[in-house]
Parts: structure tokens; C-alpha cells; sequence
């Protein structure tokens, strides 16, 4: 008997009168898998058939939990130790868990590596953003999130050809995970953060960097001005402290920041992985539908280039979800049958809630500031993954209501636009470098240290730059 992956069945003739359904039991003899279209497969390896199929789904569902723990993980790490140390570990234990994987003996196994895989590789991701950032002037930060989110789009539409060449689920892994070897021989070109150096009191490293950046671009007359000393005075702490997650919470304004933007993320993530598990009906194969979920990225992620310089981020962010929010509020109107017409108006949602994520990447690396940049992107990712790990779970509720999932995802994209709204706008700002900074209490200090001095000046008859 020749079955597909996923059903094994073996009618009893005796029993059909009785029944408006043929009865079903374990098939006795184990399974035999139709290969034309994979050569071999998870669900193939270890029987994820029948009462075991939902194992397949449990697999991607550990993935992501070790990716929501290692977004945290790697956040805390690289704040305290540098984005360029984290990002060699998570290049080279991401790829030494992922090609484990394919060696494992059981089932057990392979999902324990899996977890691991998500928790190390989520560190690329990351890491790597707010290092692209932290090197760029205020007018190329929105180049280097698009070049950034292109390649993610580039990714998506390769592997369906990876897929398609290679069919067996081993060596596509291995095929998928040898970029990051190329990866790891880069590294050693890519320099550290000069921000973080700084925040971090180490001015001479930050120099040293600066001064490679500055003969790159052939600007040597301008380092030449500028001393170690000088970027030594320009974090009021010396860099002194270590910084944690706690240290979100701690003072007002970061507090507010972190619950907002905690907020667009959970949002954001679950309505984007919403709409691309429910995309249905284009009659396509797999390997080409996985090419398009890719391909409709990119007028996405440039549409989003021209408005971030536009209307500013705020507004972007804002109108992408709000219109997110409307195509999935339209798709609730058109009947099911009508297949053609919710599909152009998922993909368009879909659009629209990649724009939001491609935004608020670029948003929250922004309003944090550097001394705790990564911590923040580590919170915001790990609340991301979780709204990834709820949305599967969004679309069971359509057994209850054929329309459940559709109004859920939309309520929640319309709730993200509003949050965004209360986001201050970072378009033509500078980064913020210190908690102070963002409270807004930095240069008060200042103003209320330059008043003292003239109060002191002025009880002494000592005359002043205004006498």
C-alpha cells in the first residue's frame, strides 16, 4: 500500500453498512511514503503520520521558543560584552547546532538541537541590525534597514530554489546553513560598535575604529581633529555601569518606550505570520509559493524606503498597520468562494503588515538608546517571537467562526496603529546614547550645572562671559 506523509488508513468492509463513515486503524504494516515530490522529509524520518502528524507542527513551534529566548539572551550579551564578540558566537553555535541536527538519532533529539538552533541563530538577526545602525550617519539609516530587510527577501525567495534542487530534508539543511560559514570569515572584517565602545569607556578602541572608517571613506582630515580624549567626555557615566534589562523599566519615559513598542512588536509579528499561514488559493505549487510570499516583499520594503524619508517613521508604521488592518477587514466581506479576490486582498495585507515590521525594525533601534540598544531590541524580538508562537493558534479559532482569526488580526492591527501614534518621531534625529537622553533629563543637567556656576559667580563678584 503506497500513502501519502500524512494519512495511513485501512478500511474494514465488514463494518461500512453500520456507518456513513469507513471505520479507520492503524495501518500494520508501517508506511510507505510517495517520494516524487520529497526524497525525504521529517514526517518520513520518524513517522509523523496519524496520531503523530502534529509532531511536525510542534517542531516549529520549539524553533521559535528557542528563538524568543535567544532574542533575550543575545540582547542582555551583546549590551554587556559588544555586538561584535555576540555575533561571531551566534554565527558559529548556530551553525554548529543546525548541522548537529542532521545527525540526530530520534526524534527527541532533533527537536532539543532545533530549540538550540533558534536560540543561536536568533542572535544574527539582532545583533547584526542594530550594528548596521550604530555605523551609519542619520541620513543612510534608513538605506542600510531597506539593504538589510532586501536581503531577508533575497533569502525567502532562494530557498524555494534550494528546495527545489534539493530534496532531501539533510542536505538541504546543510545546504541552508553553509552561508554562515562565508559569514564567519567576514567577521573579521566587521568592526565593533563605535557607539557602544564609547558608552562602554573604551574611547581608544572607539578611535581606532573610527580612524579605519574615516581612511575607508577618505575622510583622514576629519579624524585628525577629533582625540580619544574628546570621546571619552561624550557618555556623562564613563561607562561605568552595566546595564540590564531591568534598567527598561526603571525610570518613566523608558518604561512608557518599552511598553509600546513591546506592544507593536507582539502585534506586528502575530498579524504578519497571521496573514502568511492563512494565504490560500493560488493554485501554485509549493516551491513557487514560497518564491512569491518572498517576491511581494520587496515592493513592500520599497515603498517603505520612500515613505520612512517622506512622512517619517511614526506616520509609516501607523498607516502600515492601519492598512493592514483594513485588508483583513475587507476579507471578512468577501466570501470564501470567492478565492481570487481574497487572495489579492491577503497578499495585499500582507504587504502592508511587511512594511510595518520592516518599519518598527528600523523604529526601535532609534528610540533606544545605546547603552541600552540591545537589551531593547532583545525585548522587542523576544515579545516578536511570541506573537509568531500565537498566531497559529489565532487561526485554529476559525472552527468556531469562519471569521474568528480575520476579525482578531485585524482588531490587533488597528490597536498597533494606534500604540505607534505614541511613538515620538526619530526621522533627521540622533541617536540617543544614554538613558538621560531619552528622559530628557541629559542637557537639563547641564543647563542646571551652567546656572549654579553663574549663581556662584555672581555671589562671589566674579564677572561672567555676559558682564
Amino acid at each position: 500500500m503506497r500513502l501519502c506523509p500524512h494519512e495511513s488508513f485501512v478500511i474494514q468492509p465488514h463494518l461500512q453498512k453500520n456507518s456513513s463513515e469507513p471505520p479507520v486503524v492503524q495501518c500494520q504494516n508501517g508506511w510507505e511514503y510517495d517520494n516524487s515530490t520529497f526524497i525525504s522529509t521529517l514526517a518520513t524520518q520518524w513517522d509523523l503520520v496519524c496520531d503523530n502528524k502534529g509532531m511536525s507542527k510542534a517542531v516549529t513551534t520549539i524553533f521559535f521558543v528557542g528563538v524568543m529566548f535567544g532574542a533575550a539572551f543575545f540582547g542582555g550579551m551583546s549590551d554587556r560584552f559588544g555586538r561584535k564578540p555576540m555575533l561571531l558566537v551566534s554565527y558559529i553555535s548556530g551553525m554548529a547546532f543546525t548541522l548537529a541536527s542532521i545527525f540526530s538519532s530520534s526524534f527527541i533529539m532533533f527537536a532539543v538541537l532545533r530549540f538550540f538552533s533558534g536560540f543561536t541563530i536568533t542572535g544574527i538577526v539582532t545583533v547584526s541590525t542594530v550594528l548596521n545602525v550604530e555605523w551609519v550617519d542619520i541620513q543612510h539609516r534608513r538605506l542600510v534597514c531597506i539593504i538589510d530587510s532586501m536581503a531577508w527577501a533575497f533569502g525567502s525567495t532562494s530557498l524555494s530554489l534550494f528546495a527545489f534542487c534539493i530534496r532531501d530534508w539533510r542536505w538541504l539543511t546543510v545546504a541552508i546553513t553553509s552561508p554562515l560559514l562565508l559569514s564567519t570569515v567576514l567577521w573579521w572584517w566587521v568592526p565593533e560598535s563605535a557607539r557602544w565602545l564609547i558608552a562602554n569607556g573604551r574611547p581608544e578602541k572607539a578611535h581606532y575604529y573610527l580612524h579605519r572608517c574615516a581612511v575607508m571613506n577618505r575622510k583622514e582630515e576629519v579624524i585628525s581633529r577629533i582625540k580619544p580624549e574628546a570621546l571619552a567626555i561624550i557618555v556623562q557615566d564613563g561607562g561605568k555601569k552595566n546595564y540590564s534589562y531591568l534598567d527598561l523599566v526603571r525610570t518613566p519615559k523608558m518604561r512608557r518606550l518599552a511598553l509600546l513598542t513591546g506592544i507593536i512588536w507582539f502585534c506586528v509579528a502575530t498579524i504578519t505570520y497571521g496573514i502568511g499561514l492563512n494565504i490560500t488559493g493560488f493554485g501554485l505549487n509549493i516551491y513557487l509559493t514560497q518564491f512569491v510570499y518572498g517576491a511581494i516583499e520587496v515592493p513592500s520594503k520599497l515603498m517603505v524606503y520612500y515613505l520612512l524619508e517622506k512622512i517619517g517613521r511614526r506616520k509609516t508604521e501607523a498607516g502600515a498597520q492601519f492598512l493592514a488592518g483594513i485588508s483583513l477587514m475587507i476579507n471578512i466581506f468577501i466570501p470564501k468562494d470567492q478565492w481570487v479576490g481574497r487572495t489579492v486582498v491577503a497578499v495585499l495585507g500582507k504587504g502592508f503588515a511587511v512594511a510595518a515590521f520592516c518599519t518598527i525594525l528600523l523604529y526601535s533601534s532609534e528610540l533606544y538608546p545605546t547603552v541600552l540598544r540591545q537589551n531593547g531590541m532583545g525585548y522587542n524580538s523576544f515579545l516578536g517571537r511570541l506573537g509568531v508562537s500565537v498566531a497559529p493558534l489565532v487561526l485554529l479559532l476559525d472552527s468556531f467562526w469562519g471569521h474568528f482569526s480575520q476579525t482578531i488580526l485585524c482588531s490587533v492591527a488597528l490597536i498597533a496603529s494606534v500604540v505607534a501614534w505614541q511613538l515620538p518621531e526619530t526621522r533627521d534625529q540622533c541617536l540617543p546614547e544614554t538613558i538621560e537622553d531619552v528622559e530628557g533629563t541629559g542637557k537639563n543637567l547641564i543647563k542646571d550645572h551652567d546656572k549654579q556656576e553663574d549663581k556662584e559667580k555672581m555671589t562671589t563678584n566674579e564677572p561672567t562671559e555676559d558682564h
